[in-house]
């Protein structure tokens, strides 16, 4: 298979947004926890909705006519979108990135760090932050690869979902705020 990671152009959003809630349902459910398929479908289960892809295709239309404050990356086998890397500037100095996924056929292959090589190109030198599931511990192990650290007591996600945030310092004399 042929792995191909490019700019995320409008006609994605219409994988990228089912692609989204696939992830949620596959990785988050957790019955015991509360986090059931409804739960996710509830939160975030709009991705999937035809106004859900048409909020993706904005995101990636102003991604694409200025790239400066929007990044949008998605990873491609053949036809089908497995994955993509999100991000944008919350401010002059910090940034937050999310989402990101990839499916588990193209995970182990480098897509990532190579979809976090060109964010981080992208990003320079300001601050990063992002929220990782507390149990997802080897996208932990994965941002920790790339300069994050856990910071802060972990937290619990619209009230359900356990969280911490991770942040990568920025590399100028700033730091994060």
């Amino acid at each position: 298979m042929t792995y191909v990671i490019t700019s995320a152009q409008p006609d994605d959003a219409a994988s990228i947004g089912p692609l989204h809630l696939r992830n949620w349902l596959q990785n988050y459910t957790d019955v015991a926890a509360g986090i059931e398929e409804s739960w996710i479908r509830e939160h975030r289960g709009s991705s999937a909705t035809a106004e859900g892809i048409i909020q993706w295709r904005e995101f990636i239309e102003v991604a694409n006519q200025n790239p400066a404050p929007h990044f949008c990356r998605v990873v491609r086998c053949e036809a089908e979108i497995v994955g993509y890397l999100c991000g944008h500037w919350e401010d002059s100095e910090s940034i937050t990135l999310g989402p990101m996924y990839l499916l588990d056929h193209a995970q182990g292959l480098g897509l990532g760090g190579r979809m976090m090589t060109e964010f981080l190109a992208w990003a320079g030198p300001a601050c990063i932050r992002l929220g990782v599931v507390d149990c997802n511990e080897r996208a932990i192990r994965f941002y920790r690869r790339h300069g994050f650290e856990i910071t802060g007591e972990p937290y619990l996600w619209r009230g359900k979902l356990p969280t911490v945030l991770m942040t990568r310092e920025a590399t100028s004399a700033l730091g994060c705020r």
